[in-house]
Parts: structure tokens; sequence; C-alpha cells
């Protein structure tokens, strides 16, 4: 059996791949909190499917490169295989928003939020081994199932109670709690799962390994993860803003529809005309108290 190092660069590559586990959690969650308060089912479909790229793309899929860095054997070149490597970043993305969509649509319940749960733990095993399945080495790679069924019990329960958190607890600091929760639960699972890993070289051959070096794929991983993440950003910050204007140009209770466009926010910049210094002005009712004036009394 071939020897494995797991952590090649020191403390570097776990602590890099905890961070993006950490900030890819706490985007998708926040986007799903924002999901279970959207007015539409559109809106409320459009936050999920940015939570599941934040969640599946950065947390889980680029946390598993970037802690795959630090794997080396020193007998073996490791190598990767190009397409298997990106079937697995849409197998994160997929899989976790089905999750997310079982536990952020329609009403609370303790069933969806532990079918969600599933479904994202699920997604985060999934992944896993298909970006171990991409791993070529001049040898074959075997695990021990005690530890491969701990790694799937990890990522499951950990992932449930993250989504638990976010969708009966209100606020921030719940949902930064709750995103640590799932960056435990990303790098719990990802090391149990390697420590799983045996690896038995072949002695036939000259030892060269197909695939590319993960040096090399590191830059276009890295690259398409970056814009995934500012694109998820900049998405989020759209649907949030297209929620505050659709918010301010709403009707009030007892307004006629027609005449919501007509109100301007006061120096407050807001519609509501519960503020008694500073008004709203409604084009409506300054022409209804015009013509009350002209009225001869």
């Amino acid at each position: 059996m071939a020897e494995v190092h797991h952590f090649a660069y020191g403390w570097f590559n776990p602590v890099t791949a905890y961070l993006m586990a950490f900030i890819g959690s706490l985007l998708g969650l926040v986007c799903t909190s924002r999901a279970r308060r959207a007015s539409t089912a559109g809106r409320r479909a459009r936050w999920l499917i940015i939570a599941s790229l934040s969640i599946g793309g950065t947390g889980i899929w680029l946390m598993h490169f970037m802690a795959m860095i630090g794997f080396d054997v020193p007998a073996s070149p490791v190598r990767y295989d190009p397409v298997v490597t990106f079937i697995s970043l849409a197998l994160a993305v997929a899989t976790v928003g089905i999750g997310l969509f079982i536990a952020g649509q329609g009403p609370r319940s303790a069933l969806r939020v532990v079918a969600g749960g599933g479904f994202t733990g699920l997604g985060v095993v999934a992944m896993h081994y298909t970006g171990m399945a991409a791993m070529r080495v001049a040898g074959d790679v075997s695990y021990d199932f005690g530890l491969v069924a701990a790694s799937v019990l990890i990522a499951v329960v950990a992932a449930t109670v993250a989504l638990w958190f976010t969708v009966t607890v209100s606020g921030m600091r719940a949902i930064t709690a709750a995103a640590a929760v799932m960056g435990v639960a990303v790098c719990g699972m990802h090391y149990t799962a390697m420590a799983a890993v045996r690896i038995t070289l072949r002695t036939d051959g000259d030892g060269e390994v197909s695939g590319l070096s993960p040096f090399v794929l590191i830059v276009p991983i890295v690259l398409l993860s970056a814009l995934c993440l500012i694109g998820v950003m900049f998405s989020a910050l759209q649907a949030m803003t297209q929620e505050e204007f659709d918010g301010t140009g709403a009707a009030r209770p007892g307004q006629h529809a027609a005449n919501a466009a007509l109100v301007i926010p006061g120096p407050r910049g807001t519609a509501d005309a519960a503020d008694p210094v500073n008004p709203p002005f409604s084009l409506a009712r300054a022409l209804a108290d015009r013509n009350r004036a002209k009225v001869p009394r």
C-alpha cells in the first residue's frame, strides 16, 4: 500500500479550504434566508438558484480542490481528468439546488428541513467522490467502507443542522453560525473521506499518469470560481435592489394602485406616510387639496 500525504503544504490547504467552505456557505445561506421571505415564487426561485451556485460552486467544489492541492502520493504523480472534474461541479450545484428548493419552498416543516438537508449533504458526498473519480495515480484507488459511511453521515447531519438554523432562526448571527457549521461539515466530510483512501501501486508500467497536474488545473478552477462568486454577489445585489424598488413603489393599504407610482418619497427616502414631519409627496393628494381650495365658501 502506497504512502499518502494529506497536508503536503502544512496548514495552508486546510485553512484555505475552510475559508472557501465558510464564505460559500455564508452567502448561500443568506440567499436561502431571503428566499423564505420573498413575496413571489419567481423571486424565491431566483434566490435559491443563487444560493445553490454559491454553496455548490464555492462552498463545496472550490473547497474540495483547494484541499486536494495538499494531497500527495510520493511514489506516484497525481493527475486529474478535466472533464470528470467539471462534471463534479455540475453535480454539486444540481444536488445542493434540489436540497435548497425542498427546504426553501412551501410552508416550514421538519420534514422539509430533513429532506433538504439530506439532499444537500448527499450533494457534498456526490461531489467529493466524483472529484476523487477524476484523480489519476499510478495504481488502484480503494476506500475503507467504515470511513466512507462516517463521511456520509457527517455531511448529511451537519447540512441538515445548517438548514434548520437558516429556516427557523432569523438574524445574521444565526446565519453566520450556520455557515460555520456548514464549513465544518464540508471540511470534516472531506478529510474523513480522504482518510478512507487506500492506494495500491501497480508494478507494471513506466509510472506515467494521464491527466492534468493540480497546479495546472487550479488556475481555471480559481478563475471560474471567482467569476461565479462575483456573478453570484452581483446577482444578489441586483435582486435586493429590485426588491427595494418594488417595495417602495407598492401601493399602501387604502391607496389606489394607479396612484402608487405618483408617490414620491420624502427626505427620509421612504413612501411610508407614518412620518408626520416629512410626509411623502403625492401628486394626487396635492391636486385634490388645490381643487378644495378653489371651492367658494
